[in-house]
This record gives structure tokens, C-alpha cells and sequence, in this order.
């Protein structure tokens, strides 16, 4: 290899080994850990919960049922059942909704995860069938679902939309979708992966969030920082149903004890610092906006401009390596992390990162944020194929 050719994989190993090696981060979720670190970290994390001292679980009794008691409790429906994977949860979901509605098809944003990162499991797994309301990178309308051209059984809205800048519609807005979802003999599907987050942004509590819809998908490793693992809830009947077809698709595993440990871990130490970190992610996002200004970049875009949640993006004209190694060598020189890793957009020179502002992120100020991320912007050199701009006239533009 020449110095000349990028090598991801190692840029990865750099990066890892500097995430590790930081004494700041503004970006992340530290899911770097080692093994022996993240067992240390989960004996300390549950020391103080209670039922430690009984048996393990087994096919979803003692803890894992605690857990799914307590998701049910925070979110207002009469049950719920804990998944491995959200992937299994919503393609659950969906199937007995199908089977009750005697309506295969769902409505659903082509950038939601089913469409984006399930391989077709929608179709080739569960034989649903999709159609889209929208294909604008927003949340779909109330018009758009009235106006869908054929009938569909389930409108799934992913609260936020993760690919679309992690956007949320307004507490009206989705007011008036779910509405219009119903007058079409429609149940509505919640994927809430990162539902935990939404309150602040709609500014009602989980439980009204959560009545809009018939079933609700909620992850524990997202947002929450567990191990792994989900939980579908809604209507009892609906939940014993899917607790069969979660039998068949593999998902009623014998003992899933630590990941129900760390969900329940992650709902006492997480779920009550969410709010703050919603409302620092708009600091972060300002204090970017100016170092971009300041140290001269052509254009950006920070999408959604103010950020709904604790997570946004960041899109810069220049290319995924140059921004990854001036990150990279960035933090290996001060220890200090400032973005993860930045993706290729379909426009050449046009790179984005998701910027996700947890604990780590409190203690840093405007001005911290301005003078770290002003520094690697300035360790790309002027010649590392700066883009035209890809539409935008500069950064005030997008704002």
C-alpha cells in the first residue's frame, strides 16, 4: 500500500484506538469498549438494582419479564415483550397487524430502517408489502397518507427518521398523520427506536407519544446505551400474539439476563439525562455552525438546522478521507474526539457525519466545540478536492 491509497480498515483501527485513547469526546456512544470493559461496566452500572439475587432468566421469565413490566409502565400500553432485535419486533408488528387488518401492505418512508437496512425482510421474510407516502427526506404528511393512490393496513412513521437527519414532525403534524391514517381503516405503527428522545421535541410525556399509535418498537441499545434488544408494545392480545410469531422467528432465546440488566440500567441512568442532552445538542449545533463560518469552509449543512433530538447531521464539501484522517490524526495529537466517522455522499467532494451529543458532551462549551472542530477543518489542506458547493451558496444558506 502507498501512502497515497486510503485504507478504511485501518483508518477504523486509528480511530477506535483514538476514541479509546481520548480524554474528551463530543461524539458517540463508546461503543469501543473492550470485553473485560464492558463486563466491569455492566457488574458496576446494575450493582443497585433489586432481583439480583435471583436465578438467571429462562425463554423470558425473572428479569427479562421485569423489564418488559417496566417498558409497559413508561409507556402506557397495557403490555410488552422484549425482542433481540428491533429488526424481529417490527417485522412481528407488522405481520399480525397484516393478519388482523387482512391488509398486507404498509405505508412506510423509504428511508426508514425496513427499507434501508433489513435486506427486503419486509418482503422476502414476513411477505408484507411496502408502499411509500413520501419520497421527499421528511417525515410523510397527513396529506400525503389521505392521498395514497391504494389501500394499505399499517402506516409505520420511525420517530425520529433516522437517514433523513434524525427529523421529527411537530406534535401537530403528527397529530394529524396518525389521524389521517385512521381514516383510511389504517393501525399505525410506531418505529421508535429512538422514541426515548422524542419528548422534549413534541413536549408531552412518553405515555401520549405512545397512545397515538397501536403498537410502539422501542430499542435499548440506542439512546439508552444497553447491550442489545428491543421491546414491542401495545395491546395485550396484540403482545401474546406476537410473543407466538417471536417463537417462530427464532427470538425466544433461553437466557438473555445481561441484556435486560443493561436496558434496565440504561432506563434508570439514561432515560432522565435524555432532556439535557436534546437541549445541548442545539449548543453543539450553533457552536459548529460558527466554527464553519470562521474557519472559511466554502458551504455546510447541519440537518435538521436545529436538531430535534440529541442527534443531527453535519454535511461539509470535502471527501469522506480527508475529513476522517484530520479527525483522526486530530485526536491521536490531543485526545480530543471530535467526530466519528464521516460517510461519502452521492455528490463527489460531499462527505456527512451524525453528530450524537450524550453524557461526554455536557461538560464541553461553545467555545470548546468551536476551537476543536475549527482545528480539524484547518488540518485539510486547501488541495484535498474541495467540492463546488453542491448546490449551496455557502452555510447561511442552509440556515
Amino acid at each position: 500500500m502507498t501512502d497515497n491509497v486510503f485504507d478504511p480498515g485501518a483508518t477504523r483501527e486509528r480511530r477506535v484506538a483514538a476514541r479509546r485513547a481520548s480524554e474528551r469526546i463530543l461524539s458517540g456512544s463508546g461503543a469501543e469498549a473492550t470485553v473485560g470493559e464492558r463486563l466491569a461496566q455492566l457488574a458496576a452500572e446494575t450493582a443497585g438494582l433489586p432481583g439480583l439475587d435471583t436465578r438467571v432468566d429462562m425463554y423470558g421469565d425473572g428479569i427479562v419479564a421485569e423489564l418488559e413490566g417496566r417498558v409497559a409502565e413508561l409507556l402506557g400500553t397495557e403490555a410488552a415483550a422484549f425482542f433481540p432485535t428491533g429488526t424481529m419486533a417490527q417485522q412481528v408488528a407488522l405481520r399480525c397487524w397484516a393478519g388482523r387488518t387482512g391488509n398486507r401492505t404498509v405505508a412506510l418512508h423509504p428511508l426508514a430502517h425496513p427499507e434501508q437496512w433489513e435486506r427486503d425482510a419486509f418482503s422476502l421474510v414476513s411477505g408484507l408489502r411496502v408502499v411509500h407516502p413520501t419520497r421527499e427526506a421528511r417525515p410523510p404528511t397527513a396529506e400525503e397518507v389521505r392521498g395514497l393512490e391504494e389501500p394499505f393496513g399499517a402506516l409505520s412513521l420511525e420517530l425520529p427518521l433516522r437517514d433523513a437527519g434524525f427529523l421529527l414532525p411537530t406534535w401537530e403534524e403528527l397529530q394529524e398523520t396518525v389521524e389521517a391514517a385512521r381514516e383510511r381503516d389504517a393501525v399505525v405503527h410506531f418505529d421508535g427506536a429512538r422514541l426515548w428522545e422524542c419528548p422534549s421535541h413534541f413536549g408531552v410525556g412518553l405515555p401520549e407519544i405512545a397512545a397515538l399509535a397501536d403498537s410502539v418498537y422501542v430499542s435499548f441499545y440506542k439512546s439508552l446505551g444497553g447491550i442489545s434488544g428491543a421491546a414491542l408494545a401495545g395491546p395485550a392480545t396484540l403482545v401474546e400474539e406476537a410473543r407466538a410469531w417471536r417463537h417462530r422467528y427464532g427470538g425466544n432465546v433461553f437466557q438473555q439476563w445481561p441484556a435486560a440488566l443493561a436496558a434496565l440500567a440504561g432506563l434508570d441512568r439514561e432515560l432522565p439525562r435524555l432532556p439535557s442532552y436534546v437541549a445541548h445538542a442545539k449548543v453543539v449545533a450553533r457552536a459548529l455552525e460558527d466554527a464553519f463560518r470562521s474557519s472559511g469552509v466554502p458551504w455546510f449543512r447541519m440537518n435538521p438546522p436545529v436538531p430535534h433530538t440529541h442527534q443531527f447531521q453535519v454535511w461539509l464539501p470535502y471527501p469522506a478521507e480527508a475529513l476522517d484522517e484530520a479527525s483522526v490524526s486530530f485526536a491521536e495529537e490531543t485526545r480530543t474526539t471530535v467526530f466519528g466517522v464521516w460517510t461519502p455522499s452521492p455528490v463527489p467532494g460531499v462527505s456527512f457525519t451524525e453528530v450524537t451529543v450524550g453524557a461526554s458532551a455536557l461538560g464541553w462549551t461553545a467555545a470548546d466545540v468551536r476551537d476543536a472542530a475549527g482545528a480539524v477543518l484547518r488540518r485539510i489542506r486547501a488541495d484535498d478536492g474541495r467540492a463546488d458547493g453542491g448546490g449551496a451558496d455557502d452555510g447561511r444558506a442552509e440556515h
